[in-house]
């Protein structure tokens, strides 16, 4: 319902055949150009602020260009790429890799788009980098970089993970020239020495050691260097394929599995702390690839709001957790209606829920009482109530008339229901600022006059930021957030928010010491006095528009619910504040210090 900007999209594709090879066989030579548009638009969902393609050509003479990149910013940015790629440039390529982005730090312009280049006459020094991520620890790594004497002309975690990757990648080269020279070898003899023996799990190691945060970071080197590396503690996703003509990386298994017409059995999971290495053997078209363990995992925490919310519904297992998640809800909404299916009517909010709706009626069904008697069996009345309808224009300005226009986004289906007669259950992936629920849906359904609307989440209350590449980085955005605040005022608890404040303050003072990490989030403190039902009272209130007639009642997902659903990915830091990182919770201890200090009293 409220579209959260998040984690980029990453896909890579080297080629092991000579183009001939793909020549002879699919009729092209721009087989890899071909597959790579494919993945991206496969993964379109990821990104629409912008998108970046580059690619090496290992056979481009001295003299002649060989790492090549275009940039677009828009939602038609792929479209706008691959337009700008003369297919004859590029038809040489061995090594493609797209980027799609969605901005996590609130920066926007071309210069922000992946991929990132950097430049060396030298081709081992040449790297090319994109990644879905963010880093909570970036101040520290600038701190280092400039301590180091470097300084970096923009401040990002994209181009200051360039400029440290790049760094080491100078050493490790530097460090392979002195061993030439000690061989005896001369000229070209150094150069292809240097491009043979590049060890890039090293320089990978001690670049990415250096981090917290959530990644997948990608790159290609003007050598011939492939990889892809994922955070120790796999937070964010990354799948890969093999075959004897490709090795491909994609941010999501549904679009190798479509790219390249392959079982989900084929696509295997890039697993926490390692990376995926290609090297070129310095042979024509050989390529020698393996799975290094770079970092050691940590807990595994793979982000169950992938599963949830943004990742593809075509994925054979989430589009199964998806369903669960929706069925686990069936008994506490039959409570909620009070088992009169009778006079209830179910439906969804457009699009991404749709899954989780049928795994709601399917769960509903089950629970269905049977007799013999007719006037106890009834069919489940399902409809398409609400209709995602247009998409706000953000060139007008006027923050009234976008506020309206927002209330337009959304239209309802007239006379799908019986007014005052029959209930409304609708389910939604997630409830998270609640803007659109108070300034468009509840109004749009007040219309319908139903008895009462259920409004379902198929996750539990989000109660806290993300730090890992989500936009969601403010507490008091948050609905439980404000629900939780309002209660403690009307209980005359402040003192609450005092202490908290207290201790978040203390931690952050320890942390720009650099004497600790803060080890406990100190938010939790605000929800602790609460229960769901009372914050999930107090959402209801706040949300309630002025004369709205139909009573509103919140269901939303357990946290056992959601491991229960979505078992592989026990990342829930959203839902509970359990960060996997110590920075993650210095964040959100510091966040509540912003808010404490900035808007405490506005709210």
């Amino acid at each position: 319902m409220e579209q959260l900007k998040h984690e980029c999209g990453v896909a890579m594709i080297c080629l092991l055949k000579p183009h001939d090879y793909y020549e002879r066989k699919y009729g092209t030579r721009t087989y890899g150009l071909n597959k790579l548009y494919l993945m991206m638009e496969k993964q379109h969902n990821r990104g629409q602020e912008g998108a970046g393609v580059a690619c090496v050509d290992m056979g481009a003479p001295a003299g002649c260009e060989y790492m090549f990149r275009e940039r677009a910013e828009g939602k038609d940015a792929i479209t706008e790429v691959f337009k700008k790629i003369v297919p004859e440039t590029w038809e040489g390529a061995s090594l493609l890799m797209g980027h799609l982005r969605y901005s996590t730090i609130g920066k926007s312009g071309l210069q922000y788009v992946h991929p990132f280049l950097r430049r060396n006459n030298w081709r081992a020094k040449n790297l090319c980098l994109c990644g879905n991520f963010n880093m909570t620890n970036i101040d520290e790594i600038f701190r280092f970089l400039t301590a180091q004497g470097q300084s970096p002309r923009v401040y990002g975690d994209a181009y200051i993970t360039l400029e440290l990757m790049g760094h080491r990648l100078d050493r490790e080269v530097e460090r392979r020239y002195g061993e030439a020279k000690q061989l005896g070898l001369q000229g070209t003899c150094i150069t292809d020495y240097i491009d043979n023996h590049v060890d890039m799990a090293d320089v990978l190691r001690k670049t990415m050691s250096l981090y917290d945060g959530g990644y997948v970071m990608c790159g290609l080197t003007g050598s011939g260097e492939m990889f892809a590396v994922r955070d120790p503690w796999g937070i964010r996703p990354a799948y890969y394929y093999r075959d004897d003509e490709v090795i491909a990386v994609a941010s999501e298994r549904p679009v190798l599995q479509t790219t390249f017409n392959v079982q989900a059995e084929a696509v295997c999971e890039l697993q926490p702390g390692k990376a995926l290495l290609v090297h070129h053997t310095g042979e024509e078209k050989k390529w020698r690839d393996e799975i290094r363990q770079i970092l050691p995992a940590g807990k595994f925490s793979a982000c169950s709001f992938e599963r949830i919310y943004f990742s593809r519904g075509s994925d054979r297992d989430i589009y199964q957790e998806r369903k669960r998640l929706g069925e686990q809800l069936s008994p506490a909404i039959m409570q909620a209606i009070g088992g009169d299916l009778a006079h209830t009517v179910f439906s969804y909010i457009p699009n991404t829920a749709e899954v989780a709706f049928h795994g709601m009626t399917d769960g509903i069904r089950r629970m269905m009482p049977q007799s013999g008697s007719p006037s106890q069996n009834h069919e489940l009345r399902m409809e398409k109530v609400v209709w995602k309808d247009i998409k706000l224009r953000t060139f007008i300005a006027d923050d009234t008339e976008r506020n309206d226009l927002a209330a337009h986004v959304y239209d309802i289906t007239y006379g799908s229901l019986q007014p005052y007669e029959d209930n409304l259950v609708i389910i939604d992936d997630s409830i998270v600022r609640g803007t659109t629920l108070k300034e468009s849906i509840f109004k749009m359904l007040d219309r319908l006059h139903p008895k009462k609307i259920v409004m379902v989440s198929s996750s539990p209350q989000i109660r806290y930021p993300d730090y890992y590449g989500i936009d969601m980085s403010c507490l008091e955005e948050l609905c439980a957030f404000r629900a939780a605040i309002a209660l403690i005022r009307e209980r005359g608890w402040e003192h609450i928010v005092e202490e908290t404040y207290r201790k978040c303050k203390a931690d952050a003072k320890s942390a720009a010491s650099q004497s600790g990490c803060p080890s406990q989030n100190h938010v939790r403190d605000i929800y602790a006095p609460f229960s769901v039902e009372e914050i999930n009272g107090k959402i209801v209130e706040m949300l309630s528009l002025e004369g709205m007639q139909t009573p509103v009642v919140l269901v939303f997902q357990s946290i056992e619910g959601l491991h229960l659903a979505c078992r592989d990915n026990p990342g829930d830091w959203y839902f509970t504040g359990l960060y996997p990182t110590p920075g993650g919770i210095r964040m959100v201890n510091q966040a509540f210090v912003n808010y404490y200090e900035e808007s405490y009293n506005r709210i």
